[in-house]
């Protein structure tokens, strides 16, 4: 087992792990103990109950963090023609087609959100799918990522758009909320807005107990534990 340093050891004295805390609570005690020599990320993992084995029951969607996530989001877009003109013009950071198809591929992978126009889509997934799947950065239509509105998606995007979806293996969505030098209306604003999105996208075939945990955490910080039956 991995030792666990000082900060990290002090951290934890002042977290109650078996304690579920209020929204309120949880994001107080997450300021108190931020104290990295960088602006740390905040981070929101929420255990759903769900089979994402089964299609109806593998959530994925979209959602705007009405603060962002504080951090400056790198973009790149499949297109070329018209929409690829129309994305260098709304501030997409690469586009390109078959160079950048290649460059990804041979390990580039210096972005945070991918976007595609619809028309090719089919020659970069056989290229791209094995690449940019598991890391969840394919452009996908449910996110809003494929598209030929190439201008609204990336403006979305940078505005504070995050895509979650739901870990096949654990019924785990994992995303950023913020950063530690957020006010803490801030950060509570983020994290209602991603419950709420997830509350929304309950499947109708889910039964028993939807939200089966919550918790926020910093980067350099422990687990915060939320009841989740605030957000019942």
């Amino acid at each position: 087992m991995a030792k666990r340093g000082k900060r990290y050891t002090e951290i934890r004295e002042h977290v109650d792990r078996l304690q579920l805390y209020t929204v309120d609570e949880a994001v107080s005690l997450l300021k108190r103990t931020s104290g990295a020599k960088f602006d740390e990320t905040v981070d929101l993992a929420s255990r759903l109950g769900v089979n994402a084995q089964h299609a109806e029951q593998n959530i994925r969607g979209t959602v705007t963090l009405p603060h962002s996530t504080g951090k400056s989001v790198r973009v790149v877009v499949f297109a070329e023609g018209d929409p690829a003109r129309q994305a260098e013009e709304a501030g997409a950071d690469f586009v390109g087609t078959d160079d950048l198809v290649d460059k990804i591929v041979d390990g580039w992978l210096d972005f945070d959100a991918t976007i595609a126009t619809p028309d090719l889509m089919r020659s970069i997934m056989p290229k791209l799918g094995r690449v940019l799947g598991p890391r969840g950065l394919m452009p996908n239509a449910k996110a809003g990522t494929v598209t030929m509105d190439v201008t609204d998606a990336i403006q979305n995007i940078k505005a504070g758009q995050i895509e979650y979806r739901v870990e096949r293996s654990s019924g785990v969505v994992h995303v950023p909320i913020g950063k530690t030098s957020f006010e803490e209306n801030s950060i509570k604003e983020n994290l209602n807005a991603v419950m709420s999105a997830l509350v929304t996208a309950r499947p109708s075939s889910v039964k028993g107990r939807y939200i089966r945990s919550v918790a926020i955490s910093a980067t350099m910080g422990v687990g915060i534990r939320i009841d989740p039956q605030q957000f019942v």
